[in-house]
């Protein structure tokens, strides 16, 4: 099997992607009790994942930080999918309907 390694530069791109869909979700204002919870958690998790990538990455932990950063976005994606977070209707941060 081939060795993989994924570029600095490509890392940095997604953490930067990702801070900026982290920067525009938002939790819709009509959400209930319930599903304001299940929101911020999701977005609690992106957040943490997002930490991560950037502290694998500074570690020297390319395929970790790249691993991390792609479940940061996936949950956004989740959470606007499901209707739980709002992505104010970006295509290009947030995978919608």
């Amino acid at each position: 099997m081939g060795e993989f390694s994924i570029s600095r530069e490509r890392i940095e791109r997604y953490l930067a992607l990702t801070a900026e869909a982290l920067e525009k979700v938002e939790i819709p204002t009509v959400a209930g009790s319930d599903a304001r919870a299940q929101a911020e958690d999701m977005l609690g998790m992106a957040r943490a994942y997002h930490s991560d990538a950037q502290h694998f990455l500074t570690a020297g932990r390319g395929d970790d930080a790249f691993a991390a950063v792609n479940y940061a976005h996936g949950w956004l994606d989740a959470g606007v999918r499901l209707g739980l977070l709002d992505g104010k209707g970006d295509w290009k941060l947030f995978t919608q309907d």
